[in-house]
């Protein structure tokens, strides 16, 4: 189990656990986990160029959405204390994170706090841990949200407010497929909400869309979402390449994005409907949420 620093092809910290799964991971830019190499494939995609060029969004790895998923009514938060812009997707996938390895060995732990540049547009004193662990054929993801009370030691909480913090959460993975015509999903319910036309959509005719681009958002049901990715190992050999998502409450909404031709697909969790926040913790109050990316024998 080790964490090291490396410069090719980028600047990125790299954490390998005891049965060689590894993560790559750039705090800096959003506590982006760019990498998850798992049973002897990577899983993710990444836009490595795009990535060069800091003035352009992300694609690939697993961007953080916080504190809100998706986009408010013309960007603005309603507040009791007045109205602030709040981005598209939130600021957490464009801030510097702090990074260190878990006590337990088995991945890493990243934590996102308000500084003066947050509280901006989002007046509120927070602190928000994501633990990364590599499981066995698995990728674990715990997250704290924590409201600090405005005397709470490490947070700069000048200018932020004690009242009720409302905020989403939401995970945003980029998985690679081996092509859109041939990846598929399974176990999502019979409808859906399409973000592109604004309406409810018969799902298996919108994954049917993958290779032409889909945006849709389903409810949580008793089924675990599955993304087939025609993936194979690096040595050519077949491997598991069904990735499954288990997610607790509250993070009950999934969302599927395509963005072709890129040969990936999102598979998200999201806490709340797009442009809702629906979660609020009182100052010193913690919220814990988690998920799992699982890779199931094909």
């Amino acid at each position: 189990m080790t964490l090291i620093q490396r410069d090719a092809p980028f600047p990125h910290w790299e954490f390998t656990s005891p049965d060689g799964d590894q993560l790559r991971v750039v705090p800096e830019r959003g506590g982006l986990v760019c990498g998850w190499r798992c049973g002897g494939s990577e899983r993710l995609y990444f836009d490595a160029e795009r990535f060069a060029d800091p003035a352009k969004s992300v694609r690939g790895g697993i961007p953080v959405l916080f504190p809100v998923c998706g986009n408010l009514p013309d960007n603005r938060l309603e507040l009791p204390q007045g109205t602030v812009e709040l981005a598209q997707h939130g600021f957490a996938r464009d801030r510097p994170w702090q990074l260190q390895a878990l006590a337990d060995g088995r991945g890493i732990r990243l934590e996102l706090c308000d500084d003066a540049i947050t509280r901006a547009s989002y007046p509120f004193a927070f602190r928000l841990v994501l633990e990364v662990r590599l499981e066995p054929a698995a990728l674990a993801i715990r997250a704290l949200v924590r409201h600090e009370a405005e005397d709470a030691p490490g947070s700069a909480v000048a200018g932020a407010v004690s009242a009720a913090m409302p905020f989403a959460l939401g995970l945003h993975p980029y998985f690679a497929v081996a092509d859109l015509g041939g990846a598929a999903l399974e176990g999502l319910p019979d409808r859906c909400f399409d973000h592109l036309t604004a309406g409810p959509a018969d799902t298996a005719a919108q994954l049917a869309r993958l290779p032409q681009g889909v945006d849709l958002r389903v409810e949580r049901s008793g089924t675990a979402p599955r993304l087939l990715t025609g993936l194979s190992s690096s040595d050519g050999s077949p491997t598991a390449a069904v990735i499954e998502l288990q997610a607790d409450s509250p993070l009950d909404h999934t969302v599927v994005w395509t963005d072709p031709p890129r040969p990936m697909v999102c598979l998200e969790p999201w806490t709340a409907r797009r442009g809702e926040l629906g979660l609020a913790l009182a100052a010193g109050e913690q919220l814990e949420l988690n998920c799992r990316y699982t890779l199931v024998p094909d």
